[in-house]
C-alpha cells in the first residue's frame, strides 16, 4: 500500500461529505414507498443505487474521519 498526502483541510471536507437535502429527501420517500410495497421497478433501481452511493459515501468519511483521529 503506498501513502499519499492530503491537506487537513481536504480530509475535513471529506469527511463531511454527504447527498444533497433534495436528495436524502427522495431517498426516504422512496424507502418509504419500498416498505409499504409500492415502489415501481424503475423506483427500486433508483434506490438501489442511492443506496450504494450512500454505503460507499459513508465507507469515504469513515476513512477521512479515522485519518482525523475522529470516530464515525
Amino acid at each position: 500500500m503506498s501513502t499519499i498526502e492530503a491537506s487537513p483541510d481536504w480530509v475535513e471536507s471529506v469527511s463531511r461529505l454527504s447527498f444533497p437535502d433534495r436528495t436524502n429527501r427522495r431517498m426516504q420517500k422512496l424507502m418509504d414507498r419500498n416498505n409499504e410495497g409500492k415502489l415501481s421497478e424503475t423506483e427500486r433501481e433508483e434506490l438501489e443505487s442511492m443506496v450504494a452511493m450512500s454505503e460507499s459515501i459513508a465507507l469515504i468519511r469513515a476513512e477521512a474521519l479515522r485519518m482525523l483521529g475522529r470516530k464515525p
